[in-house]
């Protein structure tokens, strides 16, 4: 495993100096404005995609593995990173096509690629005879997913216990109110669906828009959001590129539940969704727990969509209780 330290720019582009200046007295301000920063490890992908990991903590520390969604990066973590990384080895990475991860031929868009990509990163830090906690949130969850059905083989020996957060399993998108007819019928109002997120996805989102607050706030974050967090998750997603944007939410309009099955995720897993999540409600959650061979149970936070930046300690907790479980889950469960 070759490393190096991580010197990437987390300068904020989304934000003048002025709002910058008033976010100071917000107390995550700082934090998210300087996040803490890995060793940087060279992963690449089955179909040569470089994805961007970093690693953070003791070397010798238990793993700790996450896997951030949509128009994200791995600084989405950072609340998690900052606390969990002075006793745990925090393995935290980009998916293809975000933050600082390369981007795929247009054909490399798809959930079982990033399977492939978590699978990827498993094999290239988690050492001999080790297994992690492994954590997704949202498009990240589903990642989770698609590699326990895509790498049935790997569960076992990479994953010791597992946490989804604010995610699914399919149908993310409502189906269109409109009469349909039989199987054609289907078919055209999932062509529809998918057109229309791809469309979507293509719209220029200018980072300084006057609107971003107004179109992004009330779908990704609850109310109680503190004005950093809003900035942080309006950062990532203003910055994203469109063509990720585009490609990712296309695949996420026709996902169904039989593309993969929670219940190939053979380890202790627990499955946290927020209250007030627009993106993907609780019952996401709850239906992804019933499938589950394993569930260590269903839980209900307080928020919106973006559980790890809202509810940071809650989250935190969770998984820390997770790696300190580790070894006595899979045999107690």
């Amino acid at each position: 495993m070759t490393t190096v330290v991580a010197s990437d720019s987390r300068a904020w582009r989304s934000l003048s100096h002025r709002q910058q200046t008033r976010l100071r007295a917000d107390k995550d301000f700082a934090l998210l404005s300087d996040p803490p920063r890995g060793r940087a490890v060279e992963v690449r992908s089955a179909d040569g995609t470089r994805i961007h990991t970093e690693v953070f903590g003791p070397e010798d520390g238990y793993p700790i593995v996450l896997s951030h969604g949509i128009c994200c990066a791995l600084r989405f973590w950072t609340y998690q990173i900052a606390e969990l990384s002075s006793d745990f080895r925090v393995i935290a990475f980009d998916h293809r096509g975000h933050g600082h991860s390369g981007r795929p031929a247009a054909d490399g868009y798809t959930f079982a690629r990033l399977g492939d990509d978590l699978d990827a990163v498993l094999r290239h830090t988690v050492r001999p005879g080790e297994r992690a906690v492994i954590a997704g949130h949202s498009m990240g969850g589903i990642a989770i997913q698609s590699w326990a059905s895509h790498h049935p083989e790997n569960v076992g020996r990479y994953a010791e216990a597992a946490a989804l957060i604010n995610t699914a399993g399919g149908e993310l998108l409502p189906r269109l109110p409109l009469p349909v007819h039989g199987p054609a019928g289907a078919q055209a109002l999932d062509r529809i669906t998918r057109v229309a997120a791809s469309a979507i996805g293509s719209l220029p989102f200018p980072p300084r828009s006057p609107l971003r607050a107004q179109l992004l706030d009330p779908v990704t974050v609850g109310r109680q959001a503190s004005p950093a967090v809003r900035a942080a998750v309006r950062e990532m997603i203003l910055t994203t590129p469109t063509a990720t944007r585009r490609r990712f939410l296309r695949g996420l309009s026709g996902l169904r539940y039989t593309d993969h099955d929670p219940a190939d995720l053979a380890v202790p897993t627990v499955v946290i969704g927020s209250e007030s999540d627009r993106l993907l409600p609780f019952p996401h959650s709850r239906r992804i727990e019933s499938r589950l061979p394993v569930s260590l149970g269903l839980i209900q936070l307080s928020g919106g969509h973006c559980g790890p930046l809202e509810q940071p300690g809650r989250i935190t907790d969770l998984l820390r209780d997770l790696a300190r479980r580790a070894g006595k889950l899979t045999t107690t469960a």
